[in-house]
């Protein structure tokens, strides 16, 4: 085992696929994560196919696509019973597994076949309604109150952790999560077993609200010129629901200042983690792993920002569900430096991936794809098109994307949008009104053959039927029993 390389997984939460500076961001820098990129390969068309932290976090531990995994919205309390995970493998592989950060699982102290994980999930209402003692869900929190020999929360200033108020963290840096993320990897090094190749598993709360990066971070950003966010031909659909006098609102023109500060705090938490990610790195140089260690680094969905007055995430557009996504190997691992693919993968495809650089089996029961012969600039399919949902408002929105075009069905009311993703990265212009119907009725039989079976009752065969009783969890997740 020896010989065998190790595992370092990077888990960010809610950071949009285009907020890399090397993606060509026009505000947001990340040098060190560029680094990375520029000695690896970058996958330019990543998606979250249920793009919200508890479905996207079951792709990503199961390697199953949403109807298999059976999570399609957004629900706390729901057990994790999956038999088959990415942790699991490694541990029976005969890998050192060690979780630290963000799990957002049920019950929380659920090890998802690590052999050990230090938990802080963030400001979950589900968990601190439930929990007695907090540190029964959280071991940030015991840390936070050693350190400071006082009662404290990483909620003393007052943020919510949905809402776009954005402020600088209010302690010493050292204590903000992200570098208690990042201590503890160190920590783990140090402590390892040296006989063992190690899976790492680094998940970070942030850039997930609440918007409260150290002050030299915020500052960065606070006086940059912004872009204006894109709005579509199509955002009076949403308009009924708008709701921008919440701090933590969905939809809503919100006024520039706000807007600005929201950014400020997103843009840097962003390099924040940049920043502590290089120190990790420089310790894995220092312990002598670092050049026989995989990285990947990817995030569990985006964030709307704004884009068509549109806020957080759940909706399939663009700054919502793609995601960043870099795969860097040691020198022997054939990884194209500075390679970037167009490919369409998804998070079902991390698992599958990993397992592969690790020489490791892969289950049989994984729908994703290895993308490491990809990464070799190898020519290789991954899926001709993907598909994915997630409730929203009341409804399932349905969605496939092929990276040229994305075709979008909402359940409840069976509005179906088009846009060319080629032409229109930005999704301003709903092709759907006036296309062509036999371009439009391609992508509708696509989704009928995707949707074939399901429980919802939404096709008969021939058509997409609207209307039809939506649930965040298909049965066969409630129920133990196999999908079908």
């Amino acid at each position: 085992m020896a010989d065998q390389p190790h595992i370092l997984l990077l888990n960010v939460d809610q950071w949009r696929g285009d907020c890399l500076s090397i993606d060509g961001h026009p505000v947001v820098q990340t040098p060190y994560l560029d680094s990375l990129a520029a000695g690896g390969t970058r996958f330019s068309r990543a998606y979250a196919a249920t793009p919200t932290c508890i479905p996207a976090r079951a792709a990503l531990h199961t390697g199953l696509s949403p109807r298999s995994h059976g999570r399609v919205g957004y629900q706390d309390g729901v057990p994790w019973n999956y038999p088959v995970t990415m942790a699991g493998e490694f541990t029976r592989g005969g890998y050192q597994t060690q979780a630290i950060g963000k799990m957002h699982v049920y019950p929380e102290r659920s090890q998802l076949g690590f052999q050990n994980v230090l938990l802080h999930d963030g400001y979950l209402h589900f968990a601190r309604d439930r929990a007695g003692n907090l540190d029964s869900i959280d071991d940030y929190l015991p840390w936070l109150r050693r350190e400071l020999g006082r009662e404290a929360d990483y909620f003393d200033h007052g943020l919510g952790c949905n809402s776009h108020v954005a402020r600088p963290w209010d302690k010493a840096e050292y204590l903000h999560p992200t570098n208690w993320v990042v201590s503890q990897g160190i920590e783990f090094l140090k402590r390892r077993d040296p006989r063992k190749p190690f899976f790492l598993y680094l998940s970070f709360h942030r850039p997930h609200p609440p918007y409260d990066p150290p002050t030299w971070a915020f500052e960065q950003y606070i006086n940059s010129a912004m872009p204006t966010p894109p709005v579509g031909d199509w955002t009076e659909m949403f308009a009924a629901h708008n709701d921008a006098a919440r701090a933590d609102c969905n939809v809503g023109d919100i006024s520039a200042a706000r807007l600005q500060r929201a950014r400020a705090g997103y843009y840097g938490h962003m390099t924040h983690i940049d920043h502590q990610l290089n120190r990790f790195f420089e310790h894995l140089a220092q312990f002598g792993v670092r050049d026989n260690t995989f990285i990947c680094f990817v995030s569990d969905h985006g964030e709307l920002m704004g884009d068509h007055h549109l806020f957080r995430k759940s909706l399939p557009y663009e700054g919502s569900a793609r995601v960043p996504l870099i795969l860097h190997g040691p020198r022997n691992s054939r990884i194209r430096a500075g390679g970037v693919s167009d490919a369409v993968v998804e998070l079902r495809d991390i698992m599958p991936t990993l397992l592969d650089c690790a020489g490791l089996p892969i289950p049989a029961e994984v729908e994703g794809r290895s993308l490491l012969p990809l990464a070799r600039g190898q020519e290789a399919s991954v899926r001709e098109v993907l598909h994915g949902e997630h409730l929203y408002g009341g409804q399932s929105v349905q969605w496939l994307t092929d990276g040229k075009e994305k075709y979008i069905w909402f359940s409840g009311t069976g509005r179906e949008q088009l846009f060319d993703l080629a032409q229109d990265p930005q999704e301003r212009h709903d092709l759907a009104p006036q296309c062509d119907a036999e371009r439009l009725a391609w992508w509708r039989q696509r989704l009928i053959e995707e949707l074939a079976g399901r429980e919802e009752g939404y096709t008969d065969g021939a058509s997409l039927l609207s209307g039809r009783p939506v649930a965040a969890v298909l049965s066969h997740v409630r129920t133990g029993a196999a999908a079908q």
